[in-house]
């Protein structure tokens, strides 16, 4: 009988679910977890792992230097759909096919995305901070430009399966939706526009796009100010797309009105980050595809594959160009 396959979970996945979610394996499969939730911990466990299931958080990064301690490593699964945390070039050299969870919680992001967006539109969160304030700024908030959400031309950085459903979303109340991304989506609901257009075009720009080196930075001050008068920003992909600084700077010069940020650059941002207090921005602790139906879509897409690699059945998902089909080294 072949020797159990080694598991290694890494938090902030809960023992019990995973030892849940793979119990129907028996023999096949030791389930094994750091002995500290450190790069310490993370280092000492990888030499016996064969499929790791990944840090959703990206605070057990899995970098060159965490590869090269793993001989045996044979599989990645990462429980999200961004893999900015994987060397995904190191995990390709050494032949680990990588596999993320690609779609679990896109109607979950894209109705933050859109509900964020009324939010901006109506000023609620404003509103809602001085009516706690114990004040009544009932002339005030009808200042300060409410907007109906059809009248919004909307921009989508990235047309996965994010911005596919977020344009489709925004397209049903009756928004005018454009999208830019990488590549050109012929089958697409919305229309495509060369990037600086679909910019200068945008009421509201919502950002759906992964965090790679190409996209770094892609937003950065000059890029946000092409955008029109009293713009609103929704970004539901990662910080390092639009820099925290720069999203500030462009809120304080007035060339946006609003942002809605899921994501920031460091997670959590620090204490004292005025993005935190400023009273046009509404933020959010990276929750945006946190929703029951996804949690369970989620558990669900991590338990089938890491059970295909163990009975021997191609993985679904692979981002890092390595052949599907997982092989003990």
């Amino acid at each position: 009988m072949a020797a159990p396959w080694r598991i290694l979970s890494l938090p902030p996945l809960d023992e019990s679910l995973v030892r849940g979610l793979f119990a129907g394996l028996g023999d096949q499969a030791e389930i094994t977890f750091p002995a500290s939730r450190d790069r310490d911990g993370l280092l000492a466990a990888l030499p016996d792992a064969e499929l790791v299931i990944g840090d959703f958080t990206g605070r057990l990064a899995l970098d060159a230097d965490a590869v090269a301690a793993a001989p045996k490593l044979a599989f990645v699964q990462q429980p999200s759909v961004g893999t900015d945390s994987l060397d995904l070039d190191a995990l390709a050299a050494a032949g680990v096919p990588v596999a993320n969870a690609a779609g679990f919680n896109a109607r979950a992001v894209a109705e933050w995305a859109v509900g964020a967006a009324f939010a901006l539109c109506r000023n609620l969160v404003w509103g809602d901070r001085q009516v706690r304030e114990g004040k009544w700024p009932q002339m005030e908030q009808l200042s300060r430009s409410p907007r109906e959400i059809h009248t919004q031309r909307v921009g989508i950085v990235g047309y996965g399966p994010i911005g596919e459903e977020a344009a489709r979303l925004f397209g049903i109340l009756g928004c005018p939706v454009s999208y830019w991304s990488r590549r050109r989506r012929p089958e697409a609901a919305a229309t495509y526009r060369e990037f600086d257009d679909l910019l200068a075009t945008s009421d509201i720009l919502v950002i759906a796009i992964p965090l790679t080196a190409e996209t770094t930075g892609l937003l950065n001050a000059a890029k946000l100010a092409l955008l029109p008068p009293n713009a609103l920003l929704v970004n539901v992909g990662r910080g390092g797309i639009a820099p925290d600084a720069d999203v500030l700077a462009a809120l304080e010069s007035g060339t946006l009105a609003g942002a809605a940020l899921d994501v920031f650059e460091q997670e959590p941002p620090p204490a004292d980050h005025p993005l935190r207090t400023h009273e046009n921005v509404l933020v959010s602790p990276h929750t945006a595809g946190g929703s029951n139906q996804s949690q369970i879509k989620l558990v669900t897409m991590v338990q089938e594959n890491v059970t295909a690699a163990v009975s021997g059945r191609p993985v679904a998902n692979v981002v890092n160009g390595i052949d599907p089909q997982v092989r003990r080294r």
